[in-house]
């Protein structure tokens, strides 16, 4: 599946990013600076440019005003649906502020609730969520990994593979039943059969199977 990479400015580098044939990297603003110091050439860069504070020059811009409903990095993300994108991996766009950091987990579930798949990677982190779907494990995945519901209820919740089980449950917004749950080196999967639901889990993109 095609990939669409989304710098910020904030925390969260790739450790190893491969581009591959089809893939395309867009950096969000000040995403840029990161790209820039990474040596990577970003396809397209995009925003307002208040926090670059320049419009780069000799690449596709997508300029937009400062005042407007949507984040530069939602609108990446619109960009990217617009041209036929449905895997979206986004770096640099944890830390900083929260406002910012809880924005780009709502771009997850906005991601989700249009069909695509999201991952959010922090610096010691993954996030992603998943709306009415599920997502898979393999035995390698180490470390915590917590069930959030993003809408009132998430109904049909099953949690196998996991120290901490669910079969046929349900997760409210107002309570964190779901979280600090563990791997124990067995392949696991997490779905949810009504609602959205952020999982963040400790590690890399390369646990989910």
């Amino acid at each position: 599946m095609r990939t669409c990479y989304i710098f910020g400015a904030a925390n969260g580098k790739p450790r190893d990013l491969i581009k591959k044939d089809g893939d395309i990297i867009i950096a969000a603003d000040a995403g840029y600076k990161m790209l820039n110091e990474l040596n990577i050439i970003p396809d397209i860069v995009l925003g307002d440019f208040d926090s670059l504070g320049f419009v780069p020059k000799a690449l596709e811009i997508i300029k937009h005003p400062v005042r407007k409903d949507d984040t530069d990095t939602l609108l990446a993300v619109k960009v990217g649906l617009d041209r036929g994108f449905k895997r979206f991996v986004l770096y640099g766009c944890t830390g900083g502020r929260m406002d910012h950091s809880l924005a780009n987990f709502q771009t997850l579930s906005f991601i989700a609730s249009n069909g695509g798949e999201g991952y959010l990677c922090g610096d010691d982190f993954t996030a992603t969520a998943i709306c009415e779907s599920g997502i898979k494990f393999s035995s390698k995945a180490k470390g915590s990994v917590s069930v959030f519901s993003a809408t009132t209820e998430c109904e049909n919740v099953n949690i196998n593979g996991l120290l901490y089980p669910l079969s046929n449950a349900s997760l409210s917004f107002d309570f964190p039943l779901g979280v600090s749950n563990e791997f124990i080196e067995k392949e696991s999967e997490i779905s949810i059969g009504k609602g959205t639901a952020i999982i963040v889990w400790q590690g890399p993109l390369s646990f989910v199977k």
